[in-house]
């Protein structure tokens, strides 16, 4: 899940970054308002995290600008307000959910795993598609019952394809799904963590589409 963060406190964005990273989600950072606005025409976000404190412009005022101009990804508002109707105010005007500052990292987590599974086609937090079980909430996956272990990369690949079976997603599909803005990436990482997949999971459980990228095929 590639999650755009508006936050100009630079301390909490990093520590946000690190813990949902952990989390599986791909964090781009944003501190001001207008850079959010020009981020999002410019690329897909699947959820953006938006801070109503902002420098150069109020938080509402950058959810109304978006929402006015058609673009309806998810946003969470993070504010340190304690009145209702800033809450209120911000749901009326096309946010998806709320958290007051301070908060529990592992709150919002859970919070950007429930707007995920509004955007997915699953209703729940388990994908499963024929021997493979990915769990979000338990960060697991299982084949044919037994647990497998993977690195966090492979675990945000993984999941990625599952929740999209019967789709092929692209290479630069996939590689936004992973990384954040200025990781650097090397040419060949995507064809390594499908490797390495590959060897924890049943013989053609990931397909690969020339030219194209990959796909589960749904069994």
């Amino acid at each position: 899940m590639r999650v755009l963060l508006v936050e100009d406190d630079l301390s909490l964005a990093s520590g946000l970054e690190s813990a949902l990273g952990r989390e599986g989600f791909a964090v781009n950072h944003v501190a001001r308002g207008r850079d959010a606005l020009a981020a999002l025409r410019a690329e897909s976000h699947d959820t953006v995290i938006l801070d109503l404190g902002l420098p150069d412009m109020d938080g509402l005022q950058v959810l109304a600008e978006l929402r006015a101009a058609g673009d309806r990804t998810p946003v969470l508002l993070l504010t340190a307000r304690g009145e209702a109707d800033d809450k209120v105010v911000g749901l009326d005007r096309g946010a998806d959910d709320y958290l007051a500052k301070p908060f529990d990292m592992q709150e919002l987590a859970a919070r950007l795993r429930v707007i995920a599974r509004r955007l997915s086609t699953t209703a729940s937090n388990r994908v499963i598609v024929g021997a493979v079980a990915l769990d979000s909430a338990a960060h697991s996956v299982t084949v044919d019952g037994a647990p497998v272990q993977l690195p966090r990369r492979e675990y945000m690949l993984l999941k990625a394809l599952m929740e999209n079976a019967g789709k092929v997603l692209t290479r630069s599909t996939l590689e936004n799904h992973l990384y954040s803005w200025g990781e650097e990436v090397s040419s060949n990482a995507l064809e390594v963590h499908i490797h390495h997949l590959r060897r924890k999971l049943p013989e053609g459980f990931i397909r690969t589409v020339r030219g194209i990228g990959y796909s589960i095929a749904l069994t």
